[in-house]
């Protein structure tokens, strides 16, 4: 698996599978970000009361406030409304990707995650974060 240099991100990520959160938190920590996990939406709005990351992950389908709550919220919070939103999904159907797309999210990737691929499909979904020499 390749190695990115990620020591300059901060990476919030939300999910209320403890199994993804977990490795999600150790692929993009042994990259070198600094990684927020959250259990849940409410979980994830007090983070970043605190927080500003370079880019949020967040599962779409959580109890008590899904991935679309947490971005509508998310996007009236001082310092947040431009900072990139991916979906991480199972709903991968016709249609699902464009209603995403269309919900205001940055990008989409679907679940299961293929860890040799999970920070590429970030670069692809928000090409800003690329780096130069990646």
């Amino acid at each position: 698996m390749q190695h990115y240099d990620l020591s300059n991100w901060t990476v919030v990520i939300v999910d209320d599978e403890p199994d993804s959160l977990e490795v999600l938190c150790e692929v993009l920590e042994m990259n070198g970000a600094t990684v927020k996990a959250a259990e849940s939406g409410e979980e994830a709005i007090r983070l970043l009361s605190e927080a500003r990351p370079t880019v949020i992950l967040t599962d779409i389908s959580m109890p008590h406030m899904d991935g679309y709550q947490l971005l509508f919220r998310l996007r009236k919070l001082d310092g947040l409304a431009t900072v990139p939103v991916i979906a991480l999904t199972a709903h991968a159907m016709r249609g699902d990707k464009e209603l995403i797309l269309e919900s205001g999210f940055n990008g989409y990737i679907t679940k299961p995650l293929r860890l040799d691929t999970l920070i590429p499909k970030i670069f692809e979904n928000v090409p800003s974060l690329k780096p130069a020499s990646q």
